[in-house]
């Protein structure tokens, strides 16, 4: 399991042992995988950047100032914090985006190098806002959690991929074309989807690495009740309450952790 150190309310030692308590298997904590690339890599990242929503994956030839600009922030992740949030966005194109099944192929690349055990199972934690294509609205969509090996859970897709309140879109959306700071209309939905350091990251985190390792167990990631942590939420509502308010498996899944 891989950390993201510029996200600590991940709180990395509590999910090892959640793991522990959970699969009674071997884990460990390694570094974050993105800070000691060589500078190959981190060009090879750069050019899995987003820059059309709308269009499918198309390889992209890095310029300079974006290979720095990744160098800087696979160095330093907290970095990432600096760019442009959706919330914040004039265009969505203007987030930095990366395909997520591209940058999934280069890790595997850069940790299969020092590990070829397909016994193991490797979960990267990171900041960077992963997406998938989805040819049904023909658009990338941010997603929290790519299964395979290696799984990727991103922070930002916790916060960013499961949608907010349709009300808090038409609020924030009519303060930004009055000039006015959204940062009233979060406080109205205080506690109702998940921010940026958010102190509930963990414990939602928790849930996707359950998906994370029920797929590498079953070939099967999610389920379709929402009592269930294994539940693939498009709301963070729906998000909230299967991590929160329900906290476990549904019967049926538990019987297979049980088994």
């Amino acid at each position: 399991m891989y950390d993201e150190p510029a996200v600590q309310e991940i709180q990395i030692s509590s999910l090892k042992n959640f793991l522990l308590e959970t699969f009674h298997a071997d884990v460990e904590i390694k570094k974050c995988v993105f800070n000691n690339l060589d500078g190959k890599t981190m060009e090879r990242i750069s050019g899995c950047r987003i820059f059309d929503p709308k269009m499918p994956f198309k390889k992209h030839l890095p310029n300079k100032q974006e290979i720095d600009f990744e160098k800087n922030v696979c160095k330093d992740t907290k970095l990432m914090e600096k760019t442009i949030m959706v919330e914040d966005a004039g265009r969505i194109e203007d987030v930095v985006m990366y395909d997520g099944f591209e940058v999934q192929n280069i890790i595997y690349n850069v940790i299969t190098e020092n590990d070829s055990n397909p016994n193991n199972l490797h979960i990267v934690f990171t900041n960077k806002l992963t997406c998938t294509y989805d040819t049904a609205d023909s658009r990338y969509h941010g997603r929290t959690v790519i299964c395979s090996n290696p799984a990727i859970i991103s922070t930002t897709g916790m916060i960013e991929a499961p949608a907010r309140p349709r009300e808090y879109y038409f609020e924030a959306m009519k303060c930004k074309t009055q000039g006015l700071d959204i940062q009233d209309v979060k406080k109205n939905y205080a506690g109702k989807f998940l921010d940026y350091h958010d102190k509930r990251l963990s414990k939602i985190a928790e849930g996707y690495l359950l998906q994370a390792v029920f797929y590498y167990m079953t070939g099967d990631v999610f389920c379709g009740s929402l009592d269930c942590r294994l539940n693939n939420a498009h709301w963070q509502k729906d998000l909230l309450h299967s991590q929160l308010k329900i906290g476990k498996l549904c019967n049926k899944h538990q019987a297979l952790l049980d088994n």
